[in-house]
């Protein structure tokens, strides 16, 4: 009977082991996908003012930075935040494994690279025209000859290229340039992220919104297709930010007002 309790207990002891061993723990596993560089490599958009931006003394600022050092230090591993001035060269980054990290709208084209979280944050997409334009709803966009500017590579740009079928797209560099394009471009309707256009508008003057949005964005974070335990334990983090409040502290503390913090994903 001893024998027996003693081979049980030894049984036991190496299925306990070969559990262990076949599951490690998320944060390590994460870790290790995230930060093969010795640093967490997070990619910070400019091109998004809702998501960063400058401090007078040229730092960047934003919930995306917050959130990029706050999973570093839940990680144990250093931050390098890698600016960006435009949410395309972002995508190629992580295309290129020079990010480990971003901060990008869920898009079905990106998903053939990058893996998601749930979003965090959802904002809106808007139409901008001049003040004498005749174009006064976003249903009147999309007619042959009207000419829209827009971002490249740009969450609008994807969008709107599945989705305009008589209106042609310009092209802008990145989404900050895009009023200023639109102008000089002499070019019918801007198109970008409506806290963006809002601004440039008191900026330039003579111009105005459309009323309502064309899109709904949802911006989450994301990571190199592959990473899976990179996108588990970040979806759960990204969770854990929304419901504690982080994630709506860090949006009113940088002054950022029109974006709404996501719904906690199905099953929260």
């Amino acid at each position: 009977m001893i024998a027996f309790v003693r081979d049980l207990v030894a049984a036991a002891a190496l299925l306990f082991v070969a559990c262990a061993t076949a599951a490690p723990d998320p944060r390590t596993a994460a870790a290790a996908e995230l930060g093969a560089s010795g640093k967490l490599r997070a990619a910070i958009n400019f091109g998004n003012p809702v998501l960063a931006t400058r401090a007078a003394d040229g730092e960047p600022r934003g919930v995306s930075v917050d959130l990029a050092r706050e999973a570093g230090r839940r990680l144990g591993l250093p931050v390098e935040l890698v600016t960006f001035n435009s949410a395309g060269n972002v995508v190629e980054a992580i295309k290129a494994g020079k990010v480990d990290l971003a901060f990008v709208a869920i898009d079905p084209v990106r998903a053939a690279d990058m893996e998601y979280t749930a979003p965090y944050v959802i904002i809106e997409g808007a139409y901008l025209v001049r003040t004498a334009s005749p174009v006064t709803r976003n249903d009147e966009v999309d007619r042959t000859g009207t000419r829209v500017a827009v971002g490249k590579g740009s969450a609008y740009d994807l969008f709107l290229t599945r989705e305009l079928k008589s209106a042609t797209l310009v092209r802008a560099p990145t989404s900050p340039e895009v009023v200023d394009f639109f102008l000089a471009n002499n070019l019918d309707v801007a198109a970008g992220v409506k806290q963006q256009l809002e601004a440039d508008a008191k900026r330039v003057g003579a111009v105005r919104l459309l009323p309502g949005r064309f899109m709904v964005i949802e911006q989450a974070m994301g990571v190199p297709k592959g990473r899976s335990a990179a996108q588990a334990w970040l979806s759960n983090f990204i969770e854990e930010m929304k419901s504690s409040g982080f994630v709506a502290d860090a949006l009113h503390r940088h002054g950022v007002e029109g974006a709404i913090v996501a719904p906690p994903r199905a099953g929260q």
